[in-house]
């Protein structure tokens, strides 16, 4: 695996970790908003056996740069999306999971309307246009609550363990350092920008809000052309059975799987069975296209 810097949208540097044959189908994953590239446990692995896959640190997370002016919209994200499909010879696959999904989404439903789409597939992982407000509410509220940090992984591990009570608390805790930046005073912090969830563009609640253009994420759903896939977390409390059948509504060649046992965070909580959907639907794609 080659960890590389790309470009994205403004002049901005993104990081990436690749692996795979060049000569493969490009396959891209773009995480959740206020994660890193590592969360996909080994997706990235899996897939890079038959694609060549990229992991991307969105804008502001992870070792991406951080946006100077602090644009963390969504139209912003979907640029950087759009930038990066576009600087491949060959379409790549998208697999967006929740910030990353939509940004993904937003970016072909552009491209599309433009009239070359970007991608030449689509996996939305656990979003949709229509989401619960609840459990909006319910990631900001974590996202807010600790920016100054912690004092320890201990503390890190209580507060995630807290959040995904379904989840196993990690009795090995150095995985949670690649979410986390040791800071100069000693205390841990997320490893994104703050002002992802409290920049210039309002406060967090508007921040928030300003992910999710139902209105014109239902028109870029309905411009959809590409084969699609839909991957929810049965015990989501984001995206509800009425979301996925509203998408399933305004895409009707899209596929569902609903994964038991895992919540917004499926690629985390059921790796395995994730991993069985998205490689099934996309050697479909690719079998498809030979």
């Amino acid at each position: 695996m080659d960890t590389i810097q790309i470009d994205g949208a403004d002049g901005l540097k993104l990081t990436a970790d690749v692996i795979g044959d060049p000569a493969n189908p490009p396959v891209v994953l773009f995480h959740g908003g206020g994660q890193t590239r590592h969360a996909w446990g080994t997706t990235l692995q899996v897939l890079g056996e038959r694609w060549y896959a990229y992991s991307v640190d969105l804008r502001g997370h992870g070792d991406s740069g951080w946006a100077p002016d602090g644009n963390y919209t969504l139209e912003a994200f979907a640029r950087d999306a759009l930038v990066i499909a576009r600087s491949f010879d060959t379409k790549p696959a998208m697999v967006g999971a929740s910030l990353g999904g939509i940004s993904s989404l937003a970016a072909i439903g552009d491209s599309t309307r433009a009239g070359d789409a970007c991608a030449r597939a689509l996996v939305l992982v656990d979003v949709a246009p229509k989401i619960e407000q609840s459990g909006v509410s319910r990631i900001g509220d974590f996202m807010t609550a600790n920016l100054d940090g912690f004092e320890s992984l201990d503390e890190v591990a209580d507060v995630i363990a807290a959040y995904n009570p379904h989840r196993p608390r990690p009795k090995n805790l150095d995985g949670l350092k690649k979410n986390l930046r040791l800071r100069a005073d000693g205390r841990w912090v997320w490893h994104w920008d703050p002002r992802f969830v409290s920049g210039k563009f309002g406060s967090p609640d508007e921040t928030r809000s300003s992910f999710v253009e139902a209105g014109r994420l239902d028109n870029d759903a309905r411009s959809l052309d590409i084969p699609t896939l839909l991957v929810r977390g049965r015990m989501s409390d984001l995206l509800s059975e009425e979301g996925a059948q509203d998408l399933l509504r305004l895409v009707p060649h899209a596929e569902l799987v609903d994964v038991a046992g895992a919540g917004h965070m499926v690629a985390g909580d059921r790796n395995d069975a994730f991993n069985g959907a998205v490689v099934e639907f996309l050697e479909s794609v690719r079998s498809a296209a030979a």
